[in-house]
């Protein structure tokens, strides 16, 4: 493959891309091992155990571009990043943490970089079919993708957390990189080339295809069953929440449960009950449920981290997403309970509103971590879907 030709850039493209939806996962990693260390040990923790890491994955993926010229292997190569492309699409349980707590620059590091050997064997897999054998064309791309996954991890996070339609393209790209990589196998290349040189996009496309198809359908499977609810304890109130009198007036909202997070959608729906509180006729008798909902991190990442670092990650991320909407109550001297938990979105939100015996959802159409293909965000439509009360969608 020539330097700057098409097909060059095409796989130089598709490895940076693979490099960002595979290693989210060691993105967390790498900031919950550093994370309870002073300042400039963070710094140091992440840059060498970051480092190290770099250059170990560089080995072996040079190591698995020389394996994947072997007859057989690019075809196992390819049902096994088939597998990957589709796990990347079922959501996981998060498993309590069962890591050690990092007390040292020492300790995080061999966390890092012990994490990073054990996870980044589908990332390996993949970029090296990606090079397709080009020793410059791998380097390039890991030289680029890798300091951008690094030191742009928290943003990554937060992109594919905001649009996970980013988590699905990634998916379906695997899925064209096992197909590219099957067809390219020496012991059926010469056939292929002889007789069937339409397998060359047939084979991609249909990979793609499967793994889209097949992940949404064992997703689907996967979110019927009951989340574990994990409940990261109550913030602050600014005032203890007041229990319904039986005198409440029928028509008006007085059990609100107000799902949130730190997007415009989010901030819409606290102003809008904030102007049904303006126009109560008694809003001392209305009761606000505050809720944040964080997404659980991946089964592997809780091996290498402790319990207790899992939780002050996610209470972390919480606090952070109620700061916008808990200002627009205290401005309005809205009285109001404050709720952390993490789980599916969708399902903690009505779980919550039947056990809580709310009679109202009022959350953003979009917002929430969700991506949506049409008007409503795929939390809202859950909610909505699911909900056992009335859910009211604000724009």
């Amino acid at each position: 493959m020539e330097f700057g030709s098409p097909g060059f850039w095409v796989a130089l493209m598709q490895i940076i891309g693979i490099n960002i939806v595979l290693s989210g996962d060691n993105a967390v990693v790498i900031a919950l091992a550093a994370r309870s260390l002073p300042p400039q040990q963070q710094r140091q923790a992440i840059l060498w155990g970051s480092g190290a890491a770099v250059v170990m994955r560089i080995g072996l993926t040079i190591v698995a571009v020389e394996l994947l010229r072997l007859p057989y292997l690019k075809l196992v190569g390819a049902v096994l990043l088939l597998w990957i492309a589709v796990k990347l699409l079922i959501p996981e349980h998060e498993e309590e943490g069962s890591g050690k707590a990092v007390g040292s620059l020492s300790s995080a590091v061999k966390t890092i970089l012990i994490a990073d050997l054990v996870m980044s064997l589908d990332n390996v897999i993949a970029v090296a079919a990606a090079a397709k054998g080009s020793l410059a064309l791998l380097i390039i791309g890991l030289a680029i993708s890798i300091p951008l996954v690094i030191f742009g991890s928290t943003m990554l996070l937060k992109l594919m957390e905001r649009w996970p339609v980013i988590i699905t393209i990634g998916a379906a790209l695997l899925g064209w990189v096992a197909g590219e990589m099957a067809v390219t196998d020496p012991l059926i290349t010469a056939w292929v080339e002889a007789n069937a040189h339409y397998l060359h996009w047939v084979a991609p496309a249909a990979g793609a295809i499967f793994v889209v198809a097949l992940g949404r359908w064992l997703a689907a499977r996967t979110m019927a069953k009951a989340p574990a609810l994990v409940e990261l304890g109550e913030a602050a109130a600014v005032a203890a929440a007041p229990i319904r009198p039986a005198s409440a007036r029928p028509g008006w909202l007085t059990r609100i449960l107000l799902p949130v997070d730190a997007s415009d959608n989010a901030a819409r729906a606290v102003e809008y009950v904030i102007a049904h509180l303006r126009a109560h006729p008694t809003p001392e008798t209305v009761d606000i449920h505050l809720l944040n909902v964080q997404r659980p991190v991946s089964g592997d990442v809780s091996t290498f981290v402790a319990k207790e670092a899992l939780v002050d990650y996610h209470r972390e991320k919480s606090l952070q997403a109620l700061e916008r909407p808990r200002k627009i109550l205290d401005e309005a001297g809205a009285k109001y309970s404050v709720h952390m938990l993490v789980g599916k979105p969708w399902e903690v939100i009505t779980d919550y509103a039947g056990a809580k015996q709310i009679d109202h959802i009022v959350m953003g159409t979009r917002g929430l971590g969700s991506y949506t293909g049409g008007t409503l965000g795929s939390v809202a439509l859950g909610v909505a879907q699911r909900s056992p009360v009335p859910v009211i969608l604000v724009k």
